[in-house]
């Protein structure tokens, strides 16, 4: 048995957030607590949703409180302002970090009794379906929009936790590339190999079936030919990344991920690292250690990826070709090629425990102990 958990509805297209007005008309809501980042709000991203808001006389009330990796107060002081602000519905705008705390925002809200945010860690066997969200993503990566997952930094004891909810998945997604056209190079690239992340390890997890397959194929193939031409802004380019990510996260979101995940979760959690920057370090490495539990997968990947010839190509040979094409278009778009200058030796145990903790890790192709992360990690620095 397997299951697949979607958007109810989903818009996609430059301009499509403009369709925010009808469906808020549609549904009968009348005020939205606007969750975005500092960051975005400055730079007059945010604001494109706003003169949408304004334009149409529709009600809201703007919450700003949320980190890169947002943490558990950020969560808190969200469910305590949207309490007060008399909202019925959530817009989040931004990239995971503002639509992860607004999926946590709207499941306490409709299910108090988990105020602890903690206690939503993993599966979560919550009620009632979120506060209803509407998600605009402005990068082009977590795909956080379509998703039943979302991720939690725990400050404190220094850890990042996952919970997989289906409650938590946004009702409308705008999927707009005209919201993601301020984002700079560096966060192009980021957002982008995570995209490929999601749909490389959830093209190999141990969940992978049939009708994930053909999205996670079907997202490498179009990262693989847009993401260079995203982090050189064109407009092609951009519009591609928007449906690749979206389409990754269809599949992954239902079967699951694997260590570079578990991996990257330890790295933003102790030295806050970008998301997609720890991914894109991590994955063509893991790629070669979890080549081996792939069967013929990795001659899928590098056809996907515009490798020539694979039909021609010995296991060995088209397994290579599939972790050097990731490991060139990860150069080619600027990522850093080691964590020298990120960990710190005497935090890799730490880092590897953490990894081997994480919800990503059961879905790896490959069972790694704490002494093969531990090498993973070293044969980085």
């Amino acid at each position: 048995m397997a299951r697949i958990v979607l958007n109810e509805t989903s818009y996609h297209g430059a301009g499509s957030v403009k369709e925010i007005v009808g469906e808020v008309q549609r549904r009968g809501l009348t005020k939205a607590f606007v969750c975005s980042d500092p960051d975005l709000v400055k730079f007059g991203v945010a604001q494109k949703v706003l003169d949408v808001l304004e334009g149409a006389n529709l009600e809201y009330e703007l919450y700003s409180n949320i980190k890169p990796n947002p943490t558990i107060e950020n969560v808190q002081t969200g469910v305590a302002a949207y309490r007060k602000s008399g909202a019925d519905y959530i817009i989040a705008i931004g990239g995971g970090s503002s639509m992860d705390t607004a999926k946590a925002i709207g499941i306490i809200i409709n299910n108090p009794e988990f105020s602890d945010v903690r206690s939503l860690e993993g599966v979560a066997p919550t009620k009632k379906p979120s506060v209803p969200i509407i998600a605009v993503p402005t990068t082009a990566g977590t795909a956080a929009e379509v998703t039943i997952n979302y991720v939690i930094t725990d400050v404190e004891k220094k850890r990042k936790f996952v919970c997989v909810d289906v409650h938590d998945i946004p009702v409308v997604a705008i999927v707009d590339s005209d919201m993601m056209s301020t984002m700079p190079k560096g966060l192009t690239a980021a957002t982008g190999m995570d995209a490929l992340t999601h749909a490389i390890e959830g093209y190999i997890t141990k969940g992978a079936w049939e009708m994930t397959d053909m999205f996670h194929l079907k997202a490498i193939e179009i990262i693989a030919r847009s993401l260079r031409a995203a982090v050189a802004n064109e407009k092609a380019g951009r519009e591609g990344m928007a449906l690749g990510q979206y389409v990754a996260g269809m599949g992954f979101s239902n079967v699951g991920l694997g260590i570079v995940h578990s991996m990257a979760h330890a790295l933003g959690a102790v030295y806050d690292t970008p998301h997609g920057v720890a991914n894109a370090i991590l994955l063509p490495t893991v790629m070669r250690y979890n080549a081996e539990a792939t069967g013929e997968k990795y001659r899928d990947i590098a056809k996907a990826m515009g490798v020539e010839g694979t039909e021609n190509m010995s296991v060995e040979e088209y397994r290579n070709a599939a972790c050097d094409a990731v490991a060139k278009l990860s150069a080619d778009v600027g990522i850093p090629q080691d964590l020298k200058g990120i960990v710190k030796e005497e935090d890799v145990e730490f880092l590897a425990q953490s990894a081997m903790d994480d919800a990503c890790r059961p879905g790896n192709p490959k069972d790694p102990t704490k002494e093969d992360i531990i090498a993973l990690y070293r044969s980085l620095l």
